[in-house]
């Protein structure tokens, strides 16, 4: 470890191309999705001038990003089915609009958007490029769009092995595009911003077939039992469908169902601030340990 670790990622790079089966030109890793979020951000937005849309409720990370690098975001609020309003950002007149941020499926909601609006915004969303971020896509059964690269020059598809490979704490998210775009943002990102540890590891796991296949089969067999144990809970008023490895919940009192979360010592994030999800609180999925000890609790706070 005395050596600086391989700054173009050889190995893994080209294990993730046969993996998604795409040219190993199309791919950009970051330490993390956030960091090639930014990447993104800098390469295609002038300070100051340009703009990006979101789609709130949505991943608050694309706001930030945006405010940091002096880039207005333009928010499309989601319809209250959590569904795109196509025709809002159709209709928007305002100019150098960027990037269009889809975050499918999405979070907090853990709905897949519909693949006919995606394909709807991808046909007519001419001033710039549309980015989907896929961070949960392995526990839907929605095609990634990764396979649809060649078509669509404009598109920038996000995905991580934070989910599904169980590695978060390892900061690997990959980026996959046209091989001009990925060009760019090879040009500005750091360049040892994947240690060589972290490069080892992800290749022990890329090549393990079983890995990724056991760990989401075992996370969607949880969220279902939890699902239903959460629904014979009387205060729990609503529990949303979930493509993702997280659920929202619509609890009774849900801002003193967090506190009492956190003061057992279970850390959940706590939603009911944001618009279409008053009083909810989103829960990522455990082993079957964690979820028992969640539901436990959940039960003890409203008895008491």
């Amino acid at each position: 470890i005395n050596r600086y670790p391989d700054n173009k990622h050889t190995e893994i790079k080209k294990l993730v191309s046969d993996i998604k089966n795409v040219n190993i030109n199309q791919v950009v890793f970051g330490n993390g999705t956030d960091e090639i979020l930014d990447l993104i951000v800098r390469v295609f937005c002038n300070p100051n001038k340009d703009k990006i849309i979101t789609l709130p409720p949505t991943y608050g990370m694309y706001d930030v990003i945006a405010k940091t690098n002096g880039v207005e975001n333009i928010e499309i609020p989601l319809k209250s089915d959590f569904s795109i309003d196509t025709d809002k950002i159709l209709d928007l007149k305002t100019s150098n609009i960027k990037i269009l941020f889809l975050c499918s499926p999405n979070n907090p909601t853990g709905n897949k958007l519909k693949r006919s609006d995606i394909y709807s915004l991808i046909a007519s969303f001419k001033t710039g490029f549309i980015i989907i971020d896929e961070a949960y896509i392995d526990f839907s059964d929605e095609p990634s769009f990764v396979l649809e690269l060649a078509q669509y020059s404009s598109l920038i598809v996000l995905q991580t092995l934070s989910k599904a490979y169980g590695l978060a704490s390892l900061r690997l998210g990959m980026a996959f595009a046209d091989s001009a775009i990925i060009g760019l943002l090879n040009k500005i990102k750091p360049p040892y911003n994947i240690g060589g540890a972290t490069q080892e590891i992800v290749v022990k796991a890329l090549a393990n077939p079983h890995f990724k296949k056991e760990s989401v089969a075992l996370i969607l067999a949880e969220r279902t039992r939890l699902v239903e144990r959460l629904s014979s809970i009387k205060e729990v008023i609503k529990i949303y469908p979930s493509d993702a490895n997280f659920i929202l919940v619509h609890f009774n009192n849900a801002n003193k169902l967090f506190d009492y979360l956190i003061e057992s010592k279970l850390i959940t994030r706590n939603r009911s601030s944001v618009a279409l999800c008053e009083d909810s609180i989103r829960i990522t999925v455990g082993i079957s340990e964690e979820n028992d000890k969640l539901v436990d609790l959940i039960t003890k706070f409203y008895s008491a």
